[in-house]
C-alpha cells in the first residue's frame, strides 16, 4: 500500500489514524495471517477485500479479540 495513501486512511467512526500491521503481527493479535488495517487505539482492525483495497466504511470495523 502506498505510504501517502496510507496517511490519509482513518477510522470512518473515531477518525483515528490506521496502521497497517504485517501478517505475524495480525497473528500476535489473534487475528488472521494476513495483513490487516489496525486502529491507532489497537481495539478494531479492518480487511482488505480480495481485490487489494481495505474496506474502510462504517460498521466494517472488527474488534480485535480480548481489547
Amino acid at each position: 500500500m502506498d505510504p501517502a495513501l496510507l496517511t490519509l486512511l482513518r477510522c470512518p467512526v473515531t477518525q483515528q489514524s490506521l496502521r497497517l500491521i504485517t501478517a505475524a503481527e495480525a497473528v500476535n493479535l489473534g487475528l488472521e495471517a494476513k495483513p490487516v488495517l489496525l486502529r491507532e487505539d489497537a481495539s478494531v482492525y479492518y480487511i482488505f477485500e480480495d481485490h487489494g483495497f481495505p474496506l474502510v466504511l462504517p460498521g466494517t470495523g472488527k474488534p480485535v479479540p480480548g481489547r
